[in-house]
């Protein structure tokens, strides 16, 4: 997956979330994608998201995180 991808689906993440759950949802793809953004780069993923780029600490916490939680459906 590419920035370009990832930060797509940020974004897309981040606008449709329920009212005052952006940053959940900032969290919550931080741990979905976690493998995908260490790869890349989480702020290059947030610029291409088009979201403020002070949401790059948001992600950096969510991937500490990623190693303790599991999604379920």
């Amino acid at each position: 997956m590419t920035a370009k991808e990832l930060g797509k689906i940020l974004n897309e993440m981040y606008t449709n979330a329920p009212k005052k759950e952006q940053v959940t949802m900032i969290y919550l793809f931080g741990i979905k994608y976690h493998n995908e953004i260490e790869t890349i780069g989480n702020r290059e993923v947030v610029e291409a998201s088009g979201i403020n780029t002070s949401y790059t600490a948001e992600i950096s916490k969510a991937l500490r995180l990623a190693k303790y939680v599991r999604l379920i459906k």
